[in-house]
């Protein structure tokens, strides 16, 4: 057993990089990087549920996006106007959300009910959009057909892409805007907000899932480093006196390994699978963790 100092996690050295690139795997092929469910891990498995387990979240994706980032930006799907915009929207959320995370949300049971509302919100998208089976267009999974994006229209009012000959659209605004909403979620939660926005994109705006997948991950990179810095150097001076939320860099550092590995893997064999797929495999493992923290916390 090894027990990790700033948290004290008492655990296998090598349990924490195994769930991450387990889980990470999976959820990188619909452009999540995994925090959302490293976040249930951490607190009921490993028992960590002060507020530093939000900031320990964010090191894990800083340490764990880089990898399947690169993969996108090499095969030519990152779609830069959503990564922008997204961004810019996020970032100014974390703030509010860092904020409710270290005064409303700070005892653990009040925690677990708002990560398992947020799951709820995620997996009911995600089943909706399984269900409804939307026709995305999207070229054959393997070597056939074009995956690469060509920017079309990106300005204030508009993004605009082609994507394997179709043409996708997408309000600046409402992205915007989602993105504000999510970066407060994310601040909270400990997850930078690509995984609320993903189900977002595919379920309800209707993007291919192999063009927003890379986007998603490098917003919730750019966001996690922000995120970090909020917890560490923001939240102190602007509450004073309140519970650390220093993250555990051990930690963090030991789920990033596996998360970077699982992530690059992931974004690599994603045009191999049918989307349909990972968002069962989504679907069920969010609906596990719903039941825990929901019901767990009215029974």
């Amino acid at each position: 057993m090894f027990e990790f100092p700033t948290s004290g996690v008492e655990t296998y050295w090598w349990l924490p990089a195994l769930v991450a690139f387990v889980i990470s795997f999976f959820t990188s092929m619909g452009g999540i990087s995994g925090a959302f469910l490293l976040m249930p891990f951490q607190v009921s498995i490993l028992g960590f549920s002060s507020p530093g387990v939000s900031a320990t979240n964010l090191v894990y994706n800083v340490f764990a996006i880089p990898g399947g980032v690169y993969r996108f930006i090499r095969e030519k799907r990152m779609v830069w106007p959503l990564v922008i915009t997204i961004i810019i929207g996020t970032t100014p959320g974390l703030i509010v959300g860092a904020y409710i995370r270290m005064t409303y949300l700070a005892d653990p049971s009040r925690f677990k009910l708002f990560v398992g509302l947020v799951l709820l919100y995620m997996v009911t998208r995600l089943i909706g959009d399984i269900i409804n089976g939307r026709k995305t267009g999207l070229p054959k999974t393997g070597n056939s057909g074009n995956f690469e994006v060509q920017i079309l229209t990106f300005n204030p009012r508009l993004i605009e892409y082609d994507f394997n000959g179709k043409t996708y659209r997408v309000s600046t605004v409402l992205l915007f805007m989602l993105s504000l909403i999510v970066g407060v979620i994310g601040g909270a939660y400990g997850i930078g907000g690509g995984a609320i926005i993903s189900p977002f994109l595919v379920a309800i705006l209707g993007l291919p899932v192999y063009t927003i997948a890379g986007a998603a991950l490098f917003g919730t990179f750019f966001t996690s480093i922000a995120g970090i810095f909020v917890y560490t150097i923001v939240m102190p001076i602007l509450i004073p006196g309140l519970q650390s939320a220093d993250p555990d860099w051990l930690l963090g550092l030991s789920l990033g390994i596996g998360g970077f590995a699982g992530i690059y893997l992931g974004a690599r064999v994603q045009r191999y699978l049918s989307s349909k797929i990972i968002k069962i495999i989504l679907a069920i493992s969010i609906t596990i963790v719903v039941i825990k923290y929901v019901g767990g916390y009215f029974f």
